[in-house]
């Protein structure tokens, strides 16, 4: 894993309620987003905004919750190999290219013990990247992840819409700054 580039540079300006402090109830958490990519003994946790051509890739649970794909790393699971894992069990996808790291949620939790017994406690990081993909197959829906019923390449206004819907508006500038980057990494490659 590389440190980010200039591609990056004033991002914070533009995406002020991606890179603001956020309280993450649900786990007892104080985030904070940072373009710097954090050390990997920290990352606990992968997610994916994935493109299928010009479309986003998305997953809906049970719940009706729109989710990006990706999760929580097994112990002594590479980032690679847990992307590769999450993709297959939550979309029944698989990378085209090589994942771009756009940056990280460092988070600083209350609880008195780690989510898992083999995490980082109490700091550890959420990681997060684009990449090309493709749909190929259905979830495997492992019995431990989420039930992911639907899996749908939405445009990025519409990825916008369904992951902000009934949660915090910054999803929506995290999904806006992985297709800047993504532009950004193609016109970088003509040249």
């Amino acid at each position: 894993m590389t440190e980010t580039t200039d591609l990056t540079q004033h991002a914070s300006g533009r995406y002020p309620l991606l890179f603001a402090p956020q309280r993450w109830e649900w786990g007892g958490m104080d985030a904070q987003f940072s373009d710097r990519l954090p050390p990997d003994e920290l990352i606990t946790n992968i997610h994916l905004v994935g493109f299928a051509d010009e479309l986003v890739v998305l997953c809906r649970d049970a719940r009706d919750h729109w989710f990006l794909p990706g999760g929580t790393r097994e112990p002594a699971e590479s980032i690679a190999s847990c992307l590769a894992r999450e993709l297959r069990e939550e979309a029944g996808a698989r990378l085209l290219t090589e994942p771009g790291w756009i940056g990280a949620h460092r988070c600083v939790t209350d609880r008195p013990t780690p989510y898992r017994p083999w995490q980082p406690h109490p700091e550890k990081a959420w990681l997060w990247g684009w990449a090309e993909v493709v749909v190929d197959s259905a979830p495997t829906n492992p019995d431990d992840g989420e039930e992911v019923v639907e899996v749908r390449a939405v445009t990025l206004a519409k990825a916008c819409e369904l992951l902000t819907r009934g949660r915090e508006p910054w999803w929506a500038e995290l999904v806006t700054f992985a297709a800047e980057q993504r532009a950004a990494a193609a016109e970088a490659a003509k040249h």
